[in-house]
């Protein structure tokens, strides 16, 4: 089976796929920026950014797994990684992007297209999928307003949040596909407005709060408003709901966990 070098393999992410890998019966390096051992993976050390530790890390693997990134830097540190797989002859880099990265005005998403633009033009073989925005992360993102007195709720923001176990499992697929350019996005079942997220996050930690229609300013805003973040034909839709994912966030009742 092949070797494959995972970076952001410690991330949230890269914690899905990982096992995933393994359990095709492919070698497993990762690269991290500190000293880690143990999960049954060869974990190396060095950053994309700066480059250190790209060489020997990329070293005699068939196949690169790129998970890591961020809205500084990223364009470069992929820079930093297909010169090193280049050099190396790696067979096919498979990068994880974000659905919409050619059209909002947003850092991230900007980070991502100079990324894929430098892969593109990297002569190395490659895939890129784009994916929408995680559970988690739309959690993340939105649950420090629920705790407002009065909650924003920009209804011009819709998201189509995805489990991230389901992308993991379409990354594990096609490290072991042949190289394929940007394949077909892939997003969650539903597309939900801001408001509609922020009540189920409202409703899973039992606050009760006024919602208050907020407008979104500027060029973010007329993206938004133009769903420039969502995917468009031949996506591929994951099963996993906002509804479903909430159920998981659900405080245990006590005595229940116990038994």
């Amino acid at each position: 089976m092949a070797s494959i070098l995972v970076t952001g393999g410690t991330g949230n992410l890269g914690r899905h796929v990982v096992p995933l890998l393994r359990a095709q019966g492919h070698g497993i390096r990762v690269l991290s920026r500190s000293p880690r051992s143990g999960e049954g993976v060869d974990h190396v050390v060095g950053d994309t950014v700066s480059g250190e530790g790209l060489a020997a890390a990329v070293a005699g693997v068939d196949r690169v797994l790129h998970l890591a990134g961020s809205n500084k830097g990223d364009d470069i540190g992929t820079g930093h990684l297909v010169d090193a797989a280049h050099a190396a002859g790696v067979a096919h880099l498979v990068m994880i992007s974000v659905v919409g990265a050619d059209r909002m005005p947003i850092g991230y998403f900007r980070a991502k297209d100079r990324a894929e633009r430098v892969l593109a033009g990297s002569g190395v073989p490659f895939t890129v999928l784009r994916a929408a925005q995680f559970h988690d992360f739309v959690w993340g993102m939105f649950g420090g307003m629920v705790k407002m007195p009065l909650v924003p709720a920009p209804r011009a923001i819709r998201l189509e949040p995805v489990d991230v176990g389901e992308v993991a499992a379409r990354l594990a697929e096609l490290v072991d596909e042949a190289p394929a350019g940007r394949v077909a996005d892939l997003a969650g079942p539903e597309i939900l407005d801001a408001p509609t997220l922020l009540r189920g996050i409202a409703a899973v930690r039992g606050v009760r709060r006024p919602f208050v229609p907020m407008r979104v300013p500027g060029a973010v805003g007329r993206a938004y408003r133009a769903g420039d973040n969502l995917a468009g034909d031949g996506v591929l839709r994951g099963r996993v709901t906002w509804a479903e994912y909430l159920e998981g966030r659900k405080p245990v009742p006590v005595g229940v966990a116990g038994r």
